[in-house]
């Protein structure tokens, strides 16, 4: 059944919010957003998606909308990881303008008054720029720095500095977005990919108030890896290269022998070298034989048509009909 027209137009600003294991959390960032939102907003909603939180985070959201039609809930049936829960926010917000944010209250509420600002000014996709990451380990900043400037000299898009996912979205960069299906999700650079007229609004990263990060050093890892192979080919023209030095490189090598063999004679061979020369090369191939790999595993895994999450229960949503996604993003564009 598809949602009335009504209802998608009922509110001004749409806040998605994704959560796992946050309990502890949504109940200052609710009423923090709530008096925001009231003061600068016709109307509005909260979408809050539980990406399969194993605490007392659904009970907590049942009640707040019990107390208040206005917060809505998304829950997924398992954890799908945050660029998932994301997506799944996007695809039933409603708002003429929607805001994504994180639950750790590390995004001050209070920032969305400067991101409607620059919204009314005509801006569609208005970013919170870092100014502070205090709250990171300095290898995690360090880290992170190198990542961004890989990014920027390999990648098909920039992605700006201190940009992350707290941000407001005009409707019509949402609509760019549900477009975008793949599972292998980097938001950060879809956000740059999308394109609309943009701006950074400056912000301190604020203390997580409760619990820890979900984001492990593994976690980020992969998370990279995504970043980095949703948006070039660059390793594959690497290995390219490689293979063609390694060749120039052999056959220089196969000259110089010939050459000597013709003028010194032929030599007893070291079974060292060649031990070493084989290993040396295995590994090479090997290497980049797990590029390929990871290339050929996203497209496998994009070709299977698996829909991105899978919904357990929703609170002030009407369920989408298997096709309205794609009867929604053709009408935004047509």
């Amino acid at each position: 059944m598809m949602r009335s027209d009504a209802v998608m137009a009922e509110a001004e600003l749409s806040v998605v919010v994704p959560s796992f294991n946050e309990s502890a959390n949504l109940r200052p960032l609710i009423e923090r957003l709530t008096a925001v939102l009231e003061s600068c907003a016709r109307s509005f909603e909260i979408i809050v998606v539980d990406d399969g939180s194993t605490d007392d985070t659904l009970e907590f959201l049942r009640k707040a909308h019990d107390g208040d039609p206005r917060i809505r809930v998304i829950a997924l049936s398992r954890n799908f990881g945050k660029e998932i829960a994301i997506a799944a926010g996007l695809d039933h917000a409603s708002g003429a303008a929607t805001i994504i944010m994180d639950a750790d209250l590390q995004h001050p509420p209070e920032m969305i008054t400067s991101f409607v600002e620059k919204w009314r000014e005509g801006y569609k996709n208005v970013y919170g720029q870092r100014v502070d990451r205090g709250a990171d380990t300095a290898l995690r900043r360090i880290l992170t720095q190198r990542f961004y400037q890989l990014f920027g000299s390999v990648g098909e898009t920039r992605l700006p500095e201190g940009a992350g996912d707290f941000r407001l979205l005009d409707a019509k960069a949402v609509a760019a977005l549900r477009m975008m299906r793949e599972h292998a999700r980097f938001s950060k650079g879809l956000y740059a990919w999308i394109g609309f007229k943009s701006i950074g609004v400056p912000f301190d990263v604020a203390p997580r108030q409760a619990g820890h990060s979900k984001f492990s050093y593994r976690k980020l890892t992969h998370f990279a890896l995504d970043g980095l192979m949703s948006f070039t080919t660059m390793p594959l023209k690497i290995w390219t290269y490689i293979g063609l030095a390694i060749s120039v490189f052999a056959l220089g090598l196969a000259s110089f022998y010939v050459i000597r063999t013709m003028i010194w004679g032929v030599d007893v061979p070291g079974y060292a070298s060649l031990i070493v020369s084989i290993t040396f090369f295995a590994g090479i191939q090997l290497l980049s034989l797990g590029i390929l790999g990871e290339y050929i595993g996203r497209i496998f895994a994009e070709v299977k048509r698996r829909p991105l999450y899978v919904v357990e229960e929703r609170l002030g949503l009407t369920p989408l009909a298997p096709d309205e996604l794609s009867l929604r993003r053709r009408r935004d564009w047509v």
